[in-house]
């Protein structure tokens, strides 16, 4: 089995909920939790190092990042771009 180098920069929202810290990234669509912010970084780092062995072991690699909006160019990979990250208001009627 070869290896190959692979890097990449990934946006990453880690966000609070309750005594828990949550980090996304929505280019893998992939998210991981932890008690502290520290430990949920590790653990995201951890995580993507996974995700990225797992997915090209078993040979689909190229079809995933496609599916996920990536672009291969030449050899190397490039994630969508995250345009904008914000807070919108919405107001809505529900019915209950």
């Amino acid at each position: 089995m070869k290896q190959i180098k692979f890097k990449v920069n990934l946006p990453v929202s880690i966000f609070r909920e309750g005594k828990s810290f949550v980090a996304y990234t929505p280019v893998l669509d992939l998210s991981t939790s932890g008690k502290t912010y520290n430990e949920v970084r590790k653990r995201f780092s951890e995580i993507v190092k996974i995700f990225f062995n797992e997915t090209a072991m078993n040979g689909d690699l190229n079809t995933v990042l496609l599916d996920l909006g990536w672009k291969k160019i030449k050899t190397e990979w490039t994630p969508p771009v995250l345009v904008s990250q914000r807070i919108e208001n919405v107001e809505m009627a529900l019915k209950t």
